[in-house]
Order: structure tokens, then C-alpha cells, then sequence
């Protein structure tokens, strides 16, 4: 079974930055496209960025503010977020997807608040 760790998260204020980092199987991770999403109670979990082999797709909503990365080493995809604003805050997942079938992280509540 694929299971993702996360870390990173918490409180931060207005125009604050956080970093997001998960963890993914070393043998799957190179193959695999890797993203973050986000929900709020009540809504439908939404795109916030992925990154696939030769390809970056951001949601309008983060782009200029917010950095998918991989570090291929350490099996890791990272979720820098600068310029944070107050609806940016939600449940962060990470997400593999390999072969059609996506896996999620256990989520990560990113609060921004002043």
C-alpha cells in the first residue's frame, strides 16, 4: 500500500510563508505525478499544483505565490507558499498519481489568520 508522509503546516499571518513537504515511496516516486491539493469544510478538494514528468499545472488562484518542487534524492514534493492570504487557508493533501490511480497524504491544516 502507497502511503505518503506530510509535514510542514500550522499558523501563519497575512503575507506569511510556509513550506509543504511529502514524502513518497522511493520506487514509484520518479514514475509517478505528484501534486498538492486543498479543501475547506464543505467543499470539493481542488488542484493547487501538480508536477508530472516535463510538466507544472497551477490553480490561477496560487500562481506567482505559490512553488511546486521535487527533489528526486529524497523522494520528496515540496509546497512553497509565499505572499500567503486569508483563503489560503484549508486542508493541504498530497497527492501521487501513477498509472490512474491517485493516492492521498492525510492532510495538513495551513491557517492563515491575524
Amino acid at each position: 500500500q502507497v502511503q505518503l508522509v506530510e509535514s510542514g503546516g500550522g499558523l501563519v499571518q497575512p503575507g506569511g510563508s510556509l513550506r509543504l513537504s511529502c514524502v513518497a515511496p522511493e520506487t514509484i516516486f520518479s514514475m509517478s505525478t505528484m501534486g498538492w491539493y486543498r479543501q475547506a469544510p464543505g467543499k470539493e478538494r481542488e488542484l493547487v499544483a501538480t508536477m508530472g514528468s516535463g510538466s507544472i499545472v497551477y490553480a490561477d488562484s496560487v500562481k506567482g505565490r505559490l512553488t511546486i518542487s521535487r527533489n528526486y534524492a529524497k523522494n520528496t514534493v515540496n509546497l512553497q507558499m509565499n505572499s500567503l492570504r486569508l483563503d489560503d487557508t484549508d486542508v493541504y493533501y498530497c497527492s501521487l498519481l501513477r498509472y490512474g490511480h491517485e493516492t492521498w497524504g492525510q492532510g495538513t491544516q495551513i491557517t492563515v489568520s491575524s
